[in-house]
């Protein structure tokens, strides 16, 4: 009897402690962070799976996984709570030898080899829980088929000055890796690897096996497997996108991808039809916009009462944004309530937060120079009467 088998799966890196995130990621894996008003990080590369027609998910969790699995549940909200296949919730987990955490993106997938076997699949997809983004992974794996490759990476074109933040790739003119560094210090490439590839997994297995088994790898798939493999002279292409793509691993990166929801030219699409971003939202009541409200180029979710003032700004579920308040250019994050006379701008303020009266959150750019940033209050923290959060602090 022929075993079943998946053609390619994709397997979701999620486990990452987001510390740069700081107060946001205290109780919350870095995936299950808020987003647009009603989603969370992880609903963009899981929806890109679904739209590309891969209906096999392994999601890798490690730091405060608690409220991701129960986000992410049985998959149904992505349709992925299937009898073979869908969502799989993958820890670390103890074996018969040791027991270990993920010592690195390689060695997550390696501790992961039974699962991926159990579909038998020709081509595995892995890919970050940290990033926006919106992208038909069929398309590249049909570039993967065309060009017979053992390993595509899907790259991204970047400023020359920012290219040091990233693995950036060197290509011939047939988009075939000649050179890859990790985090170079004086890049000769904008090609910026996004951290989604594709492996043909007979491939990828044997390297991983050998990978760790080497005492002096830092089992890392930037570090490690991409330069092992092209040293090896393996077939590598980078696969090219043109489309919006962003890095939330930053106060400052996070608030300008919600901000960028709010310019018609950013390139986000979020409200595309034809690669619809699925999430898990519970039942809300319609949002109440009472006469006193003033609410201008600005997202409110459902389930909210808006009494004041709202301009260029993100307001999840269930806020309550009572009279006299001004929030601009700012994120709030679901269940929140600002008390009457609360001016927030500049700020990123997270879930369950009470914003006492008249307390003053951030404050516009120009006024403070160098020395300017987003304001943050993190997770179920309350802001007392007349207190004031400067730019840049974190509460």
């Amino acid at each position: 009897m022929l075993k079943r088998r998946k053609e390619c799966i994709a397997m979701l890196l999620a486990g990452g402690q987001g510390s740069r995130l700081k107060v946001l990621t205290e109780e919350t894996a870095k995936p299950a962070v808020p987003f647009g008003g009603k989603y969370r990080i992880i609903d963009f590369p899981l929806s890109n799976c679904v739209n590309s027609g891969i209906d096999t998910v392994g999601i890798l969790t490690q730091y405060q996984p608690l409220e991701l699995n129960n986000y992410i549940g049985s998959g149904k909200p992505w349709g992925l709570n299937r009898s073979f296949g869908g969502a799989h919730i993958l820890p670390p987990y103890s074996k018969s030898e040791k027991s270990e955490w993920y010592k690195g993106t390689a060695n997550a997938i390696y501790q992961n080899i039974p699962f991926i076997d159990l579909f038998n699949p020709e081509y595995v997809l892995i890919l970050s829980g940290d990033h926006i983004y919106k992208m038909d992974y069929s398309k590249m794996l049909d570039f993967h088929k065309e060009n017979k490759a053992d390993c595509s990476i899907a790259v991204i074109d970047v400023p020359i000055e920012e290219a040091s933040r990233f693995g950036i790739m060197t290509t011939d003119e047939n988009n075939k890796i000649v050179k890859f560094e990790e985090k170079p210090k004086n890049p000769t490439s904008t090609k910026a690897s996004m951290g989604i590839y594709i492996f043909n997994w007979k491939i990828l297995k044997d390297y991983l096996i050998d990978d760790e088994e080497n005492e002096n790898s830092s089992n890392d798939f930037g570090k490690d497997i991409i330069p092992k493999l092209l040293s090896d002279k393996k077939e590598m292409f980078a696969y090219s996108f043109d489309g919006y793509w962003k890095d939330v691993g930053t106060i400052k990166s996070l608030w300008e991808s919600n901000m960028d929801l709010l310019d018609p030219n950013s390139g986000i699409a979020i409200k595309d039809k034809k690669q619809k971003i699925f999430a898990r939202n519970y039942a809300q009541p319609p949002s109440f916009v009472a006469k006193s409200a003033d609410i201008e180029n600005s997202y409110v979710a459902e389930g909210c009462l808006i009494k004041g003032k709202v301009k260029n700004s993100i307001i999840f579920t269930g806020c309550v944004i009572d009279e006299n308040v001004s929030v601009c250019d700012s994120v709030v994050m679901p269940n929140t309530h600002i008390l009457s006379g609360a001016d927030i701008k500049y700020s990123i303020i997270g879930e369950n937060v009470i914003i006492g009266q008249n307390a003053r959150i951030g404050d516009s750019p120009e006024n403070y120079g160098d020395n300017w940033g987003i304001s943050v209050v993190g997770k179920d923290k309350s802001i007392e009467v007349n207190q004031v959060v400067k730019p840049d602090e974190i509460i």
